[in-house]
């Protein structure tokens, strides 16, 4: 190479795949301005003689020296970050790190501290191997600096190049002068006075450590950055003020000793690797679990907005110190805006009636007592009127209201009005109106609320669901946002108390089905035979309170049921329509009255006390209270064992049972999400993780029945807190469901793979006791087959029962001659999932031979959730294959695709992927290792790829993909599969039995 050249090989051989570079990567030129600059010895040596050109001398002395060529790259960085290229340096294999890049690293290699490869390829997935290729870039740094950048892509969580242009003001990129160059170069200083991301804080930092100025005062380091990144993090220094490397190692033992083994660079890396998605606390004054269980986070996390909750809560902090956050809104000023709200609609009120009028029968007859307040009245009318479309049969009377009330004519038609010449209270107006109702189904309404869509629909249809349902309320929003009650309890001495009043309405206790004490008269809908025949209310309460606690009461001891629905969610002027001073005088003389009648009813009740609310929240309904356990919130789109776990809380809910949901670790998911895959009736505590499991088991002592701890690993990290905590939970069984058996697996995968530690796999009856020596803590263990129970049962415990899938058959319509592709469906949780080395073999040794012998546009499809920390970038490299990534409703592809690939080979437990797509009637091939976990014959009900075998797989394939006769054959006979083998009424009578046998 001559002088004059750029400091790179001659011909540049790039990943694509030894074709010649036709253009120059950004990276690779080099920066003479910068390179002067950067080096003033340079000027000197030049000066001397030493070489005829910056480039002469950076290929004569720069790179020897330890210079690097441009911004772009750092080479003492490379050096130090990748000590096996500086030994080959010294042994004179590559003369610089540069040239060592320029060869062989920039495949894999990350070229300074701002910027990982691996980061880059893995959170920018579009950027593949065919994407470079076509594109005639050099690897995704190229790509990066080319036109990753001005997409606001990042090749470091430690830089968001939105978030730098946002706090150091926008640039124009009109000439290639982006974010990350300036951020580089720290020009003028701005690396060190703005964010470059929500993960450090340059100005904090330098405040904390003034020793750093010191250091890029004299151009050791470039900026506070620079310096965390190459001294301070390894120095256990904080990067903010919201994060503290002593509190968090201190707080956790096992973070320290994953730094100390070489695991995690720090504290730091481990909490953004996985201690931000586990819930763990950052600093003393942060709760980052609570902060994440606010439904607006958890959505723009979700969203993509924000990468976890953390830098979420970072944003939030610098816009507003977190006010807008956590500030609760003054109720004063909330009351008197809804008042206004109201008044701004009377203008709209005046100009078109609203109308009430039906034809036939009414669906619902409305009561609604008015004594003045003409604008909330309205409102609460037109929101009823919004909320549903049947026949509503509204009847008002107006107790001697003096305002416009006293025209309601002119505003409404359609309805029952009676005016009287008196207030004759709530309680007396609302039973002279029962005389007049004509629908079997009866809602008491006040005038002093705001409905929200589906309201009055979704209370109709809860109502009759079953007839044994006496009454229904909803989630009453006080006008400051907070609750008002979600349903309410009745203690033992007559008092009322709004379960869960000043809580935020999102949260997981306030929004499950169940039965209630009683629900309030603001928004209480019933059946109408029911109220005749206990007389209306107790004209002993008039005016007014305790009247709808009265009621409930009487319909529970007439043996019908009082159901708290959240779907039903009313916003209320609390106090709305009397003062509160009036209100209180009037619900303690109504107390007395209430005890004296209800005395029977209330000594049974618990006493009044807040610690009791979780107990008395709901009424026995003859199901057991199950505390069911799982690494997550187990949504079907997880994939990997989740589905199944879903249908256990479905089960156990469908039988009665009142389930409620802990997950082990906290995930983000937005609250739609999770609500929507769920049965209405499971309490789902989205905003826990193992961390708070000791202080929950004590805040609800005696509430659960039985204990049901998903997955082996599960039970043996919570061993110690359940065995602190089993005063709280007297005689309560444990049933260890173990998902799946993971000896076999792994020392299959030892086997194929070498083993991790480079030992010998242990014995696998030592294995199997090692794996299941938490065991004994439970009455019942679960397993997935019968072959997985012989394993448990080898392992020394006798009580195992089996349980399979849940799946009903649901064929997708397509025809054969309409179905392309192939289809691949499973969750990618680790670098060593089963599921990633399974696709990297088939599209390593089968895809190959399936192009050749079905054409080059046979593709294979993936789907499944994966986790952040997995990186599939040598997957992408293959032709052929389309990521999908995780996707919700999956019915589409199995309709599209014509033939399902299992090539697995190492697994426990049993393939739901197989039996999902037998029940979609897309036919298999699969390995004979979940053949064999299947039980199902080969040619007949699924085709076997071999061990797998790459040629054996790949006939199978095509056998399928071309043989419409097989085709249908073995799709028809799989299907009848499902239906025997995974039978949801089987599953049902398989949980009953499991829950029968953990009580004996």
């Amino acid at each position: 190479m001559t002088a004059e050249k750029e400091p790179g090989p001659a011909v540049f051989e790039w990943a694509g795949g030894g074709e010649s570079m036709p253009r120059i990567p950004v990276w690779l030129h080099f920066d003479e301005a910068w390179y002067r600059a950067t080096y003033p010895k340079v000027e000197k040596e030049l000066a001397a003689g030493v070489g005829s050109s910056a480039l002469a001398h950076y290929l004569l002395i720069g790179q020897l020296s330890g210079y690097s060529p441009n911004r772009w790259f750092d080479e003492k960085w490379y050096r130090q970050a990748y000590p096996d290229v500086a030994a080959q340096i010294e042994n004179g294999t590559f003369r610089s790190g540069f040239e060592h890049y320029t060869h062989v690293g920039y495949r894999d290699h990350s070229p300074n501290w701002l910027f990982s490869e691996t980061y880059y390829r893995t959170h920018d997935p579009d950027v593949t191997g065919q994407v470079l290729k076509s594109e005639n870039l050099a690897n995704g740094y190229d790509h990066f600096l080319s036109k990753g950048e001005c997409g606001f892509r990042s090749g470091s969580r430690f830089f968001d190049p939105a978030v730098f242009e946002r706090h150091a003001g926008s640039r124009d990129h009109s000439g290639g002068s982006f974010a990350f160059a300036s951020f580089l170069a720290n020009t003028d200083g701005k690396s060190d006075r703005y964010r470059a991301s929500w993960y450090f804080d340059p100005v904090w930092y330098l405040a904390r450590y003034p020793e750093v100025s010191a250091l890029i005062a004299e151009q050791k380091v470039v900026c506070a950055l620079h310096h965390y990144l190459t001294l301070g993090e390894p120095a256990g220094y904080s990067p903010q003020a919201a994060f503290s490397e002593e509190f968090y190692r201190e707080r956790y033992p096992d973070v320290g000793a994953g730094v100390g083994a070489g695991q995690f660079r720090s504290g730091y890396d481990h909490f953004l690797t996985a201690g931000a998605f586990e819930g763990r606390q950052p600093a003393p004054d942060i709760s980052l679990i609570d902060y994440a269980a606010r439904s607006g986070v958890r959505a723009d996390v979700e969203a993509g907005l924000f990468r976890d909750p953390f830098a979420h809560w970072v944003a939030a902090h610098e816009r507003d110190g977190g006010i807008g956050e956590t500030k609760v809104l003054d109720e004063a000023h909330s009351k008197m805006m809804f008042v206004r709200e109201a008044e701004g609609f009377l203008p709209e009120v005046g100009r078109s009636k609203l109308d009430f009028s039906f034809n036939g029968q009414p669906d619902v007859s409305v009561i609604v007592v008015l004594h003045n307040q003409f604008p909330l009245t309205m409102m609460a009318l037109a929101s009823l009127r919004d909320c549903y479309a049947g026949a509503l049969e509204l009847i008002v009377i107006d107790s001697g209201s003096k305002d416009e009330t006293a025209r309601l004519e002119h505003y409404v038609s359609g309805a029952v009005i009676r005016h009287l010449n008196h207030n004759a209270s709530f309680l007396l107006s609302c039973n002279m109106a029962l005389d007049l109702v004509s629908a079997d189904v009866l809602l008491y309404l006040n005038n002093d609320v705001k409905l929200m869509p589906g309201a009055v629909s979704i209370a109709l249809e809860r109502l009759k669901s079953d007839e044994r349902i006496g009454a229904v309320g909803g989630k009453i929003i006080r006008t400051n946002g907070l609750l008002q009650e979600a349903g309410s309890i009745i203690w033992r001495d007559g008092a009322t108390f709004g379960y869960l009043r000043d809580h935020d309405p999102n949260c997981p206790e306030a929004n499950f089905v169940r039965d209630v004490d009683y629900c309030s008269g603001a928004f209480l809908m019933t059946r109408t035979d029911l109220v005749r025949s206990l007389g209306g209310f107790d004209p002993a309460y008039a005016p007014a309170y305790f009247e709808e606690s009265d009621f409930c009461v009487r319909l529970i001891r007439s043996g019908y049921r009082v159901v708290y629905d959240p779907s039903v969610v009313i916003e209320h002027l609390e106090f709305g329509s009397s003062t509160s001073a009036d209100s209180a005088a009037l619900m303690q003389r109504n107390r007395r009255i209430f005890v004296s009648k209800q005395a029977d009813f209330l000594r049974n009740q618990y006493p009044a006390h807040l610690g009791n609310a979780v107990l008395a929240r709901s009424r026995p309904t003859g199901g057991l209270r199950v505390l069911y356990i799982e690494d997550r919130i187990p949504l079907r789109s997880l994939g990997s064992g989740y589905v199944r776990s879903n249908d256990i809380v479905r089960s156990l809910a469908r039988q009665g049972c009142a389930v409620t949901v802990f997950p082990v670790d906290a995930h983000y998911h937005s609250l739609g999400r999770i609500y929507g895959d769920f049965p209405d009736t499971v309490e789902v505590l989205f905003d826990r993780s193992a961390e708070k499991l000791d202080g929950f088991l004590e805040e609800r002592a005696g509430a659960f029945d039985l204990v049901w701890i998903g997955r082996t690993h599960n039970l043996a990290r919570l061993l110690p807190v359940l065995h602190k905590n089993s005063r709280y939970l007297p005689g309560t069984p444990f049933v260890l469901d173990t998902e799946a058996v993971l000896s076999p697996r792994l020392q299959l995968r030892d086997q194929l793979l070498g083993s991790r530690d480079g030992k010998r796999s242990k014995d696998l009856d030592v294995a199997l006791r090692e794996e299941f020596e938490c065991a004994y803590f439970c009455q019942e263990i679960v397993a997935v087959t019968e072959h997985e129970a012989a394993l448990i049962r080898r392992a020394g415990h006798e009580n195992v029962a089996v349980l399979g899938h849940s799946v009903q058959p649901r064929p997708t319509p397509a025809p054969f001659d309409q179905r392309h592709g192939l289809l691949f469906v499973g969750a990618i949780v680790d670098n060593e999932s089963p599921n990633l080395d399974s696709l990297l073999w088939f599209a390593r040794e089968v895809m190959p031979l399936l192009r050749e012998r079905l054409g080059e546009d046979v593709r294979l499809t993936v789907a499944g959730s994966r986790s952040r920390r997995v990186d599939l970038a040598a997957l992408y490299e293959f032709e052929g294959i389309d990521i999908v990534g995780e996707v919700e409703d999956l019915e589409p592809l199995y309709n599209a695709h014509c033939v399902f690939v299992a090539p697995t080979r190492f697994a426990g437990g049993i393939p739901y992927k197989i039996h999902e797509s037998a029940a979609f009637g897309l036919p298999v091939v699969a390995s004979d290792l979940l053949i064999g976990q299947l039980g199902w014959s080969s040619g007949q009900d699924i085709l076997s790829g071999g061990a797998p075998d790459a040629q054996m797989f790949a006939d199978a394939v095509v056998r399928l993909y071309q043989d419409e006769g097989m085709w249908n054959s073995v799709r028809n006979s799989a299907l009848h599969r499902i239906k025997t083998e995974c039978d949801p009424a089987r599953f049902d009578k398989a949980v009953a039995t499991i829950l029968e046998g953990a009580r004996q």
